[in-house]
């Protein structure tokens, strides 16, 4: 399957896993698996916004940073700047903030409730650019999905 393919396919898997469920950690700890599973990647989950800073929320892959401020890192400057981020090459981006030596690049999509950011979905690769705009849009489609 080429990464179209799987993408369309998590997103069907993903609606399934939710479908009546309304908790937000479980739904989160799922997506986290599915798309640890699907693609791979060296890390995925979720920081979910506490005050002002993200705090470590589901995930899968090595131990993470658990609190992250307002405009640091790629989380933080992703939510600061209200956009997804992508970043090929991490010891490029300023500020970078290094919870593992094995991440080469991350891609970062906020998650929305009534406009608002609620928390951020972070992917960690051990790949240089491992991450591009299809990637950005289907995980943005796919987080639309998630009952808030």
């Amino acid at each position: 399957m080429n990464k179209k393919e799987k993408y369309e396919l998590l997103l069907q898997q993903a609606t399934a896993l939710m479908k009546g469920e309304s908790d937000l950690i479980a739904n989160l700890a799922n997506l986290c698996a599915l798309i640890k599973e699907t693609f791979g990647f060296l890390w995925v989950g979720f920081y979910l916004v506490k005050n002002d800073e993200l705090v470590l929320g589901p995930f899968q892959g090595p131990i993470a940073c658990t609190r992250i401020p307002y405009g640091k890192g790629v989380c933080g400057t992703a939510w600061k700047q209200q956009r997804p981020i992508i970043v090929s090459d991490v010891e490029q981006f300023p500020g970078h903030i290094a919870c593992c030596s094995l991440s080469n690049s991350e891609i970062v999509i906020p998650l929305l409730k009534d406009n608002l950011i609620v928390g951020m979905l972070d992917i960690d690769s051990e790949f240089l650019g491992a991450f591009n705009e299809e990637d950005a849009s289907f995980l943005s489609s796919l987080l639309t999905e998630i009952p808030i």
